[in-house]
């Protein structure tokens, strides 16, 4: 079974338990402090997991393209991606745990197959937060009985769920649910206001033998890798208060994400991601390039093959690279494609054809890959200029060092000074620690690891401080002046398109408490004239106090109406379209938006643009405040 195959199965599976097929996000999150990137499905579904409505009902499946920077490190291991395609299915205060494990077990075992003997299911231990899940517990009971398995409970890890319960385990037999505590709480943050509840882990075992390094005891939660998560069925019932997770939400809800890779390689009896049509491709290419094993080099093959399928598709989403927020993210991931090319022999060109193969495979899915291919190797191959010219400097750097270093008599201070170089070397001059490594090992020298760890948290998290008061207040929040603004942005969208003409198009966007940021599609730097021009319409349709309302139709009727929007979403969605203006003051837009928005412009205040500047090629960026 093809990953595309598995993909429309589990769609149409869920469409026939009466679930609706929403439209998935792009990856480059927007108006939330907490997120650079959309790591889930239910990202974009906050609002109704709270208890908002949604426009197409209680019952919603999709497959959501997903990105983790935190999963970076764990690349070469078989099993972990970066960007990954999660397959989710909600639902919203409507049926809980007994409805959707049984349509889970139906679709993994009825539908793609699986075998039951290989599959275990973890619940949660119980702790201050709730009770024990014994509810999930005699379901699972129930449905591993109905697949001809006498399901018990083993032991429980009440401690780190990493170490698991301290005792041998024999797998294979009827022992198929194990609690846990820590790894089977799901909280989407630790901020008043968050959402959270218990959660149920589907594992998959692979029947790899377990490997003692990564403990005495394997458990399911084993890092050795013979158990491999393939879902997660998080049964949302709480919200996060000053005194912890004591309140609970309006409605109990269903969230559950699927990796499609993982599912993909379970269905097809494989024990490894990269082995499945989701990256083989890639894999073949890079063993006929560089003449060499996949097996002999798995590690530089599989960050290759993740990173430049992750690029290719944060490039198309709006991901350019750079230093800061998220394309500094982009940056890394194309230069330690790079250092991998390198090092298995390839020319550093034969990124750009990797990312040609990743359009190839994923357009019929993702046509906006194609629609943005020219753009996507043009960042690529500029970022693969850029890379070169970073060795040769930091190189430079380097070898300036180690003269310095030689002079050193007290083996500390060298110790410190080289620490110090091979973190500026990493964050200034952006070479990869790979690289840095090699240049430090040929001389002799060794890099202190852990100091490098700590020198690496400590910036990670000042720029986390960066970056919450930069974003603090966003849309999430639904504060006031947040609301204000996002109505703002619609003024300045539409009026962009009025000004500077219909090939104007929003490339996404970041709204906070104290400003709004609008990226849009325009080949030129705007003159002062067009700004003041855009700033004067903006200003002129919050004077008329114009009314701010919505309505809810289905996509045909909000294309019909000349909504602007996103129309990847399948024929019949419903949507909301949110006005300004009405017949009787003329209208100036009509957007498909979730909101909320002011009920009038006039609410507003006075809109001042603070800046305009490039972010890349065709694309520009609109700084501006309300006073």
């Amino acid at each position: 079974m093809t990953f595309q195959e598995l993909r429309k199965k589990f769609i149409e599976f869920y469409i026939k338990k009466d679930h609706k097929e929403i439209q998935a996000a792009g990856l480059l999150a927007e108006n939330d402090p907490t997120l650079l990137f959309v790591n889930s499905g239910m990202f974009p579904l906050v609002p109704y997991l709270a208890g908002q409505a949604h426009p197409q009902g209680k019952r919603l499946v999709n497959c959501q393209r997903s990105f983790r920077a935190e999963d970076i490190e764990e690349i070469g291991d078989h099993r972990h991606d970066t960007l990954f395609e999660m397959l989710g299915v909600w639902s919203l205060g409507d049926y809980f745990k007994e409805e959707h494990l049984n349509y889970l077990y139906e679709f993994l075992i009825e539908e793609i197959k699986l075998d039951p003997k290989r599959l275990y299911q973890t619940v949660f231990a119980g702790s201050e937060y709730a009770p024990k899940d014994l509810d999930s517990i005699e379901i699972l009971k129930n449905i591993f009985k109905k697949y001809g398995i006498n399901a018990e409970v083993g032991s429980e890890t009440l401690g780190k769920g990493e170490l698991g319960s301290g005792q041998e385990i024999e797998f294979g037999g009827n022992a198929r649910i194990f609690p846990y505590c820590d790894k089977n709480w799901w909280k989407r943050g630790d901020a008043v206001g968050e959402l959270g509840g218990p959660d149920s882990e589907t594992f998959y075992d692979t029947a790899r033998p377990h490997n003692p390094k990564f403990g005495k005891f394997c458990h399911l939660n084993c890092d050795c890798g013979r158990f491999i998560e393939i879902g997660n069925s998080v049964f949302m019932e709480y919200i996060k208060t000053a005194n912890g997770w004591e309140k609970k939400l309006p409605q109990k809800n269903v969230d559950f994400g699927g990796g499609l890779e993982r599912i993909t390689m379970a269905a097809n009896g494989k024990t490894n991601i990269f082995e499945t049509d989701a990256f083989d491709y890639l894999i073949k290419f890079l063993e006929e390039k560089s003449g060499k094993n996949y097996e002999d080099f798995a590690i530089s093959f599989e960050i290759i093959a993740d990173h430049t399928r992750a690029v290719t598709f944060l490039i198309a989403d709006g991901g350019i690279p750079s230093n800061k927020d998220q394309g500094y993210v982009v940056r890394r991931l194309i230069r330690r494609a790079l250092v991998h090319l390198r090092k298995i022999g390839v020319d550093f060109r034969e990124a750009e054809t990797l990312s040609k193969l990743v359009i190839s495979r994923m357009s019929d899915a993702y046509p906006d890959l194609e629609k943005n291919k020219s753009h996507i190797l043009d960042e690529i191959k500029k970022e693969g200029e850029e890379f070169g010219k970073a060795l040769k400097n930091g190189t430079k750097r380097y070898l300036l060092m180690t003269k310095i270093l030689s002079k050193f008599t007290k083996n500390d201070d060298k110790n410190l000074t080289l620490r110090k170089e091979v973190f500026n070397l990493y964050q200034s001059f952006g070479l990869p620690i790979e690289t840095i490594r090699d240049l430090v090992n040929k001389d002799g020298l060794k890099i202190d690891e852990e100091g490098f760890k700590n020198d690496l948290k400590k910036h990670q998290e000042l720029s986390r401080k960066g970056a919450e008061h930069k974003f603090k207040g966003g849309l999430a929040d639904q504060s006031e002046q947040t609301i204000k603004y996002h109505t703002a942005t619609h003024l300045l969208l539409e009026s962009l398109r009025r000004i500077l003409g219909a090939n104007v198009f929003q490339r996404g966007s970041n709204i906070t408490g104290e400003r709004m940021r609008l990226d849009f599609s325009y080949p030129q730097k705007m003159t002062k004239d067009e700004i003041g021009k855009v700033e004067d319409l903006v200003n002129e349709q919050i004077q008329k106090n114009l009314p701010v309302a919505f309505m809810e139709m289905n996509l045909e009727e909000a294309k019909r109406l000349g909504a602007m929007g996103i129309f990847e979403s399948k024929y019949g969605e419903r949507v909301k379209v949110y006005t300004i203006g009405n017949e009787k003051t003329g209208i100036f837009s009509r957007e498909i938006c979730g909101g909320p928005h002011a009920a009038n412009t006039g609410a507003l205040g006075k809109f001042k643009i603070k800046k305009e500047e490039a972010i890349s090629a065709g694309v520009r960026r609109i700084k501006a405040v309300l006073e």
